[in-house]
C-alpha cells in the first residue's frame, strides 16, 4: 500500500528581528515627519508635532546603529548593515542641521530621499511573503 505524503506550506509564525523593528520604525518616523510637516502650514500645532518628531526620528536613526551592530557581532550577520545604519544617522543629522537652518530647498529633497532609503532597507530585510507560492506540493 502506498500513501503520498503531502507537504503543507502551514504559516509559521514569524519573529521579526530588532534590526527588523528597528528600521521599521525609522521608516515610520520618517513619514510621520512628512505628514507633519504638511500640518507644518496648516495648523497652529504642526510647528510643535515636526519638532517633536524630528527628535523622536534622530532617535531611530540612533537605534537602527544600535541594532545593525547587535545584529552583526553576536548574530554573525552582515557588516553592511553598519555602513547603512551609520549613513542615515550621517543624514539624520544633515536633516537636522539644515531644518534649524531652515534651509527648504534642501531639507525637503533630503527627507524624501531619507525615506525612499529607508524603505529600500527595510524592504532588503523583511522576506518575501511569496516565495513558493503557485507550486504544486506534490
Amino acid at each position: 500500500m502506498a500513501t503520498e505524503a503531502t507537504t503543507t506550506n502551514a504559516a509559521a509564525p514569524h519573529r521579526y528581528s530588532f534590526l527588523q523593528i528597528a528600521t521599521a520604525l525609522q521608516t515610520l518616523t520618517i513619514f510621520v515627519q512628512a505628514v507633519s510637516a504638511g500640518l507644518l502650514f496648516t495648523t497652529t500645532y504642526g510647528e510643535a508635532l515636526h519638532d517633536v518628531g524630528a527628535r523622536v526620528m534622530y532617535g531611530s536613526s540612533m537605534l537602527y546603529v544600535l541594532a545593525a551592530v547587535l545584529a552583526w557581532r553576536p548574530g554573525g550577520g552582515s557588516p553592511r548593515q553598519i555602513w547603512y545604519a551609520t549613513g542615515f544617522l550621517a543624514l539624520a543629522s544633515a536633516q537636522v542641521a539644515v531644518g534649524i537652518a531652515h534651509i527648504s530647498s534642501v531639507h525637503v529633497p533630503l527627507g524624501v530621499l531619507m525615506f525612499g532609503l529607508s524603505v529600500l532597507a527595510l524592504a532588503r530585510l523583511v522576506p518575501s511573503g511569496h516565495q513558493g507560492q503557485g507550486r504544486s506540493t506534490r
